[in-house]
């Protein structure tokens, strides 16, 4: 009898570690992240089975190498550098404007007042014209670059933010982690970029420069700028540009961050923001 007792006991205690093994439950797709983000876990349950690595984020700080004056009653929503000369965006309703600006002096060459119905956005040089982009009017308009003659006319179908050109179309902001392509022929969009990081998807993508095959972003209400990769939409850089603007002694306000603007032929890379006193070209300083 107490044999007959013992080998149910025995066959009791299998069953119930049968039945917990089989319940565990799967981690969840955070934990499974973040495992093959740091390092291959020490077992695996097929070893056949390849993990992808995550691509390292390269932080760069700062160096100015340069500082020039800038109007502080310009609330910068775009900036441009193209063959020598700064164009600048301004915003807010009844004080949105495009702008020709000497980027030695900081003076405004020309100037072409928006109508107040607009809240003008983000500019970009598209052969001998310039675009600018409206905040939520969905309206963007072609200006001759020369005369700032309207030329046309277009409509945009999300919020306009930022705007730039890898020669071939033009790549436009909405302050999400869109990016929409364009054609900038039709302004129809063509295709859109997914941008994110290894954290997830970027939010607040504002003004625009392309530089060097990737896409500068200023994220909005931050002091960073994100640098993508427009074929996949992965951010591999970031540039912290925390303490650019020194603490003012004259009172008069400053906003956040918004503006970047890369010469080519120089290799000069110019940023600021809106109500800045001054505009400064840097130099990118990677941290190790």
């Amino acid at each position: 009898m107490q044999s007959l007792v013992k080998l149910f006991l025995v066959a009791l205690i299998l069953a119930v570690q049968t039945v917990g093994f089989g319940c565990r439950s799967k981690p969840d797709t955070a934990s499974e992240n973040k495992s093959v983000a740091s390092s291959p876990p020490a077992e695996t349950s097929n070893q056949s089975e390849t993990l992808t690595p995550v691509p390292s984020v390269q932080v760069y700080s700062y160096q100015v190498i340069n500082t020039y004056p800038h109007d502080t009653g310009a609330f910068t929503e775009g900036l441009v550098f193209d063959g020598g000369t700064l164009y600048e965006s301004t915003g807010l309703k009844g004080q949105s404007s495009l702008r020709k600006v000497d980027l030695e002096t900081g003076k405004v060459l020309q100037i072409r007042p928006q109508s107040a119905d607009y809240f003008g956005e983000g500019i970009s040089v598209f052969g001998d014209t310039i675009i600018q982009l409206t905040w939520q009017e969905h309206k963007g308009f072609v200006y001759d670059k020369g005369t700032f003659e309207l030329r046309r006319e277009f409509d945009i179908d999300t919020e306009g933010w930022g705007i730039t050109t890898d020669g071939k179309h033009l790549i436009m902001s909405d302050g999400t982690s869109t990016l929409h392509i364009l054609s900038p022929q039709t302004f129809e969009n063509i295709g859109d970029i997914s941008v994110q990081d290894t954290g997830g998807p970027v939010n607040n993508l504002n003004e625009l420069e392309y530089v060097g095959g990737l896409i500068y972003a200023n994220v909005w209400n931050t002091e960073n700028i994100a640098i993508i990769d427009p074929a996949s939409g992965r951010v591999n850089g970031w540039v912290n540009l925390k303490g650019l603007l020194p603490v003012q002694s004259d009172g008069k306000p400053a906003d956040v961050l918004n503006g970047v603007a890369y010469d080519a032929q120089k290799g000069r890379l110019f940023v600021t923001g809106k109500y800045w006193p001054s505009l400064f070209e840097i130099k990118l300083i990677r941290q190790q």
